[in-house]
């Protein structure tokens, strides 16, 4: 059974999104949504918007480094989930399901604007990690927000194959399967890969990575709003969804 209805970061849903289910106190599921959107209550769509917004906002900003075109891209994502819902047949998770169309989204998009190294098995080898720490200071131990932006900096700087595992696995706390999966890559070298980037993150940074990582590629309720708006708009009756 999946989470009950709220919205990134923890709060409910919109007013709209929670009347709109016939049995309030009793939260849906995944899949329930979905039989109910393709029977046409478009307006539970928000309901899986705002479940997800978190988890696949942080899958697609590491590929593409602006939390701006991550936000765009994500959008794009939602509206092709929607148009292909029909696809949907439940052999995998919902979740998983749309955060492959997202990750293709994200990809696409970053190949438009630069050459990007290959997330699968091959050239594992070829993998070199390019981080570098940046020197400790007194506010990066005392201040939370800038010891944000130096782990966020610091997870930016890794390798790209490394990044996402990275992401996956302790920021979003997906299962080694799972990130398996997503990444069409091996249980095994989603392992290899999860303990290079810790590697390169160790020291002082690593130290307070139990504390922050939940916290990184946040993605308030102001932004997921945003989204969720956004693309509602774009799947009103007659309305350009390009």
């Amino acid at each position: 059974m999946s989470a009950p209805l709220r919205a990134a970061g923890g709060a409910p849903a919109s007013p709209a999104a929670a009347a709109a289910s016939a049995a309030p106190s009793v939260a849906l599921d995944d899949e329930q949504i979905v039989a109910r959107v393709r029977a046409g209550d478009v307006a539970l769509f928000e309901i899986l918007m705002r479940r997800y917004n978190q988890r696949l906002f942080r899958f697609v900003r590491p590929l593409l480094g602006e939390d701006d075109e991550a936000a765009d891209v994500l959008q794009e994502a939602w509206v092709r989930a929607y148009e292909h819902l029909h696809q949907f047949a439940g052999r995998a998770r919902f979740s998983t399901w749309v955060s492959k169309i997202a990750l293709h989204e994200a990809w696409a998009r970053a190949r438009q604007r630069r050459r990007l190294p290959t997330l699968g098995d091959g050239g594992e080898e070829s993998v070199e990690l390019a981080f570098t720490a940046p020197a400790p200071t007194p506010e990066r131990t005392t201040e939370q927000r800038e010891l944000q932006a130096l782990l966020g900096g610091a997870v930016d700087r890794l390798p790209l194959p490394l990044r996402m595992v990275f992401v996956m696995r302790e920021v979003e706390g997906l299962s080694t399967q799972e990130t398996a999966e997503l990444l069409a890559i091996s249980a095994e070298n989603v392992k290899v890969r999860l303990h290079r980037a810790r590697a390169a993150l160790r020291g002082d940074l690593e130290r307070r990575l139990g504390a922050e990582a939940p916290r990184l590629y946040g993605f308030d309720g102001e932004r997921c709003d945003r989204i969720v708006t956004g693309v509602m708009a774009r799947l009103a009756p007659g309305a350009d969804r390009e």
